[in-house]
């Protein structure tokens, strides 16, 4: 069972559709694990793909702008098939992962009977029972799964089930919206998917860290731009309790936040109009700076991602980044006063477009209710 882990967890970044979300984020270390294998990082900023536990309190009507840049980090519950490879042997190839019958996309939860949420204890299994017959628990889609599996010795004499794993992401993406009453904030506008397998991550445990940008690379048609920054591993500013397909949710100490910023009414969707607006972002240190932009269409009900598309309008910020770049993902859009929504993608050949989710449907999520 090859681990996959050549520089940590994976990054958030998939590029499909001709669009990219815009969440980019750097590796940091995979829960200090020792690695087998290494296979392909996955990217946390996501290039587009079209693609919970519940808060046991409601989020007010009223949050707090952010726009600040953040390192998140994301540990599974259970581990991530991303692939699956031959096992070289002595007497050819084999494929034990394979033949079994799992697949890439899917999530093992248990073996032998007992709870796996590392690629460690799936390592330390399987070096232990060696040939022996594992009995593998799995979760694809809504569909549980008891798979039968053994492992072979490979050629240098370690036993392998020929199955590419990971068990965390990291990266940086931006705060959409704090709630002083509840303590819930949101962020991203959008799930973090694993880059190999665009599933989304099951979140066992997570949290978000001071970050600061130091650089951007800037965007062009046909090549995605991203923010670059560091974030301190030492330090948690909170903790996550959802990985949603409409954002990332979790808690933090009022305190973090800071007083400089007044609470805003979120709109409603029949509150927002195509016409102007601003967003706030992270782009230069550990500033927040409001950007021009305008609202140019609204889209009905359907895919809650991409309620509206957003042109960058502001002279500063196409000149430091040409547009919406990956990094961005998350930040809040203004509109007359009130919080109306969040950036979540940027359209590949024009980094000046890119769309954006309804901050109602992101506190919709943030407490179950979608």
């Amino acid at each position: 069972m090859e681990q996959d882990k050549k520089k940590g967890p994976g990054v958030f970044g998939l590029i499909a559709l001709g669009v990219v979300v815009c969440l980019s984020l750097s590796l940091a270390g995979d829960r200090g694990r020792t690695a087998a294998a290494a296979a392909a990082p996955a990217v946390l900023a996501s290039p587009r793909q079209e693609t919970v536990s519940t808060a046991p309190a409601v989020v007010g009507r009223t949050v707090i702008p952010l726009g600040k840049a953040v390192g998140i980090k994301l540990f599974s519950d259970g581990v991530l098939v991303v692939g699956l490879s031959p096992v070289e042997t002595g007497e050819g190839a084999s494929y034990p992962g394979r033949d079994c019958g799992l697949k890439a996309g899917d999530v093992i939860t248990h073996i032998n009977g007992g709870e796996v949420d590392t690629i460690e204890e799936v390592q330390a299994l399987v070096k232990e029972c060696e040939d022996e017959p594992l009995t593998i628990q799995a979760v694809r889609g809504q569909r549980q799964l008891q798979l039968t599996a053994a492992a072979v010795e490979n050629s240098q004499g370690v036993y392998q089930l020929g199955v590419w794993l990971r068990d965390s992401m990291a990266g940086i993406g931006t705060m959409t919206f704090y709630d002083p009453s509840s303590g819930i904030f949101g962020a991203l506008g959008h799930g973090i998917n694993d880059v190999d397998t665009a599933m989304l991550m099951p979140l066992e445990s997570g949290s978000i860290m001071p970050a600061s940008v130091s650089e951007v690379k800037k965007g062009a048609s046909g090549a995605p731009g991203e923010l670059h920054g560091q974030f301190d591993l030492t330090r948690d500013l909170g903790t996550l309790y959802a990985n949603t397909n409409l954002g990332i949710f979790g808690r933090m100490p009022r305190e973090t936040v800071g007083g400089a910023v007044e609470p805003v009414e979120v709109a409603a969707r029949g509150q927002v109009e195509t016409g102007p607006a601003t967003i706030l972002s992270n782009i230069r240190g550990d500033e927040v700076e409001e950007f021009a932009v305008r609202i140019t269409h609204l889209y009905p009900e359907g895919d809650g991602t991409r309620s509206m598309m957003v042109e960058v309008t502001d002279p500063d910020l196409l000149a430091a980044t040409g547009g919406i770049v990956q990094g961005m993902s998350g930040s809040p859009i203004l509109q007359n006063g009130r919080l109306v929504g969040a950036v979540t993608h940027v359209l590949v050949n024009d980094p000046t477009r890119g769309y954006g989710i309804l901050a109602e449907n992101m506190l919709k999520q943030a407490v179950g209710e979608n």
